[in-house]
């Protein structure tokens, strides 16, 4: 006899066993995270399946586990296709069922921490609670800290008291070369944190963070790689406005060109940021400051389309959610980073670069070229320091031919 599990979902027979009453909740559950009806089957029958093997072996409600989902998973296999998915699908089962108290959390096993990687992670706690760094610093610190302890140390005892000079200077020595330049010198910005933090805990008695060498980084060495008004009039034309991912992306690269806003802070956007009434949007910036901006009339009609006839139904407060089930918000920057790519790549567009920050730089490019003044441009793009803004003096070609000198001898 079949068994309505809900509208969307019927199984040949009733389900058995200890976690056939969570079954039909899990259902729900899936079906509100978005997954198409071919995923919800997979994830039922297999729900159903692994009740059905606990019932046979007279396991109890608290005996359910995951070394238990991983066996009947072996024993699956051997009677039938695997699916790819499946392994998946059925954690997902478990893991809704620790949702619901129905069993316990697992208990993972704590992998073993080489003593560089107990140094590191000390130092990150030191970012996080001591110096309050945002984690987007944190991350990038981090990881250069553990290559320097791994590099002197390598599987052994960290002993910082043994650091000299010569061992940060050889290990930039072998490093920078092999980075890009802005990389290169993040890592001696890292570098110089870490020693002074091992000052700071008594471990290194030396001011070893001097002794971390320059990197040359020239002010202003480079020109902004700005998209053209061409090409950005060329890809919003390029995309579809007749699907839910079109309007989203249309409305995501709107506001990377006509605001010049980050990826993050398009990523991040959500539905309490825009003020209908008031026509502005307010986005968290870097250091966390919040920046109001006016929300141009197109950009708010693209964003207004895609959450009456795009925007996936979401508990999510995020303004733009993913395509693909679990149906979230952007996990984070680079997503919208991806969507600029693929929308490039299908335009067949040759644009500077493939990311989203060339969008920023074209808008400041497009507002100097009108007339905009640095420090209007600057306050458009939310600059703490006029310092970050100058770069963009560089791209007034017009303004700089007039500061040239002419060639000796007459010569042209």
């Amino acid at each position: 006899m079949k068994f309505i599990v809900n509208d969307h979902m019927v199984l040949i027979r009733a389900p058995e066993g200890s976690l056939a009453p969570y079954i039909a909740s899990f259902s729900e559950w899936v079906i509100g995270q978005g997954y198409a009806q071919c995923s919800l089957r997979q994830r039922v029958r297999i729900a159903a399946g692994f009740s059905r093997w606990l019932a046979a072996k007279s396991v109890p409600l608290n005996g359910v586990s995951y070394q238990l989902a991983a066996q009947y998973l072996r024993y699956r296999a051997h009677r039938q296709r695997v699916c790819e998915g499946d392994a998946t699908a059925l954690r997902q089962f478990l893991d809704f069922l620790c949702t619901q108290g129905a069993i316990p959390a697992e208990k993972r096993r704590q992998r073993q921490l080489s003593p560089a990687e107990r140094c590191a992670q000390a130092y990150e706690r030191y970012l996080r609670e001591e110096r309050v760094l945002a984690k987007a610093t944190i991350a990038n610190y981090v990881p250069f800290a553990h290559d320097f302890l791994k590099d002197c140390f390598g599987s052994g005892p960290v002993r910082l008291s043994r650091l000299r000079a010569g061992d940060v200077v050889r290990f930039v020595q072998r490093r920078a070369p092999q980075m890009h330049l802005k990389t290169a010198k993040l890592l001696t910005t890292a570098l110089r944190s870490f020693l002074r933090y091992g000052r700071y805990r008594g471990d290194i008695q030396l001011d070893l963070a001097s002794a971390v060498p320059l990197v040359a980084n020239w002010s202003m060495s480079t020109v902004p790689r700005a998209i053209e008004p061409d090409q950005v009039r060329q890809l919003l034309a390029s995309i579809s406005r007749r699907t839910a991912v079109g309007r989203r992306d249309y409305a995501i690269l709107l506001l990377l060109a006509r605001l010049g806003l980050r990826s993050g802070e398009v990523a991040f956007l959500e539905l309490d940021d825009i003020d209908w009434k008031d026509g502005s949007l307010s986005v968290c910036g870097k250091g966390g400051r919040r920046l109001q901006l006016p929300l141009p009339a197109d950009v708010g009609a693209a964003i207004v389309a895609y959450l009456q006839n795009g925007r996936p139904p979401s508990d999510s407060r995020r303004v733009f959610l993913r395509a693909r089930a679990p149906v979230q918000g952007f996990l984070g920057p680079s997503a919208v980073g991806t969507v600029v790519r693929h929308a490039l790549l299908r335009a067949g567009i040759a644009a500077p670069t493939t990311g989203a920050h060339q969008f920023r730089h074209g808008l400041a490019t497009e507002m100097l070229r009108h007339g905009a003044s640095l420090s209007e441009i600057g306050e458009v793009l939310g600059h703490q320091s006029p310092e970050t803004t100058k770069i963009y003096a560089k791209v007034d070609l017009c303004a700089l031919r007039t500061l040239a000198l002419p060639w000796p001898a007459g010569v042209r």
